[in-house]
């Protein structure tokens, strides 16, 4: 199975149009079941794989592993392409180092950018939450790719763990992922920053790619609804953190996310 590529949307299978109010009965109605489908067998296939992923881990490299846990997430863009119609547009691919880790910050809207960006930056160790290694397959699975998970309500301790553990990975030539905003954002809304990508960075010395995107228009967070069309993702060149303050660091990479959203951003609250 071969890593998705960008591909042209065409108007009869955006979102918006899956769900206008003239869409019939009938194409509503196989909007559900597709999106249903989905959920029935990609919790089908992680079944299978995880066990195989846990037989073969100790016999295997961080690399190979790495590679053999994403087979899922290829997967799992195969069946959004070709059972939900979901396209994916990446723009800016070869801003991605090859040769170091970097910061990864993207905002955050879907489960969506957490399968695909495992692919995309690879390897990565992600910044998460530590709940999310307790859920059956996709959390066993993320704990044998060094993720940093930390627990929230700890404050500063968790901020030292990713200070920590983040400048570990990034000597190691692993890319750190974070999602800044915290937690999923509804579609064509961008959150408010936390420091803590923009402090290991600087702390560090390392870049930070900028990433931004609209997966919510698709595969809308907390919803087992996956609508037609496409998923457009755009990477910036990285950014140095070098002579930068954490604050003016993490204000400049919320600035190329909001400037480069990919659609119509919502007007902000008040």
């Amino acid at each position: 199975m071969q890593q998705p590529t960008a591909a042209k949307a065409d108007s009869a299978s955006s979102p918006t149009a899956a769900k206008a109010p003239g869409s019939t009965q009938a194409a509503s109605l196989a909007v559900r079941l597709r999106s249903i489908a989905f959920v029935i067998l990609s919790s089908l296939l992680a079944a299978v794989h995880a066990p195989l992923v846990f037989l073969t881990a100790p016999f295997l490299s961080f690399e190979q592993r790495y590679r053999f846990v994403n087979i899922w997430s290829l997967v799992i863009m195969w069946l959004l392409r070709h059972l939900n119609g979901v396209r994916i547009q990446v723009e800016g691919r070869e801003h991605i180092p090859q040769d170091r880790g970097v910061v990864v910050m993207a905002n955050h809207q879907s489960p969506w950018e957490t399968f695909y960006l495992q692919i995309l930056v690879s390897p990565q160790a992600t910044i998460l939450k530590k709940e999310l290694l307790w859920i059956p397959f996709f959390g066993w699975g993320l704990a044998l790719l060094k993720p940093i998970a930390i627990n929230r309500s700890m404050g500063s301790q968790a901020l030292k763990t990713i200070l920590r553990e983040g400048a570990a990975r990034l000597a190691d030539g692993i890319s750190v992922m974070i999602f800044p905003e915290g937690t999923r954002q509804p579609p064509g809304t961008i959150g408010h920053f936390n420091s803590g990508g923009a402090m290991l960075a600087t702390r560090a010395g390392a870049e930070v790619l900028p990433v931004v995107h609209n997966s919510g228009d698709c595969w809308p967070g907390r919803s087992v609804m996956r609508y037609p069309g496409t998923i457009r993702m755009v990477i910036g060149e990285p950014i140095p953190s070098n002579g930068k303050s954490t604050k003016a660091l993490n204000a400049e990479v919320e600035q190329w996310i909001h400037a480069h959203y990919p659609g119509e951003q919502a007007a902000p609250v008040g």
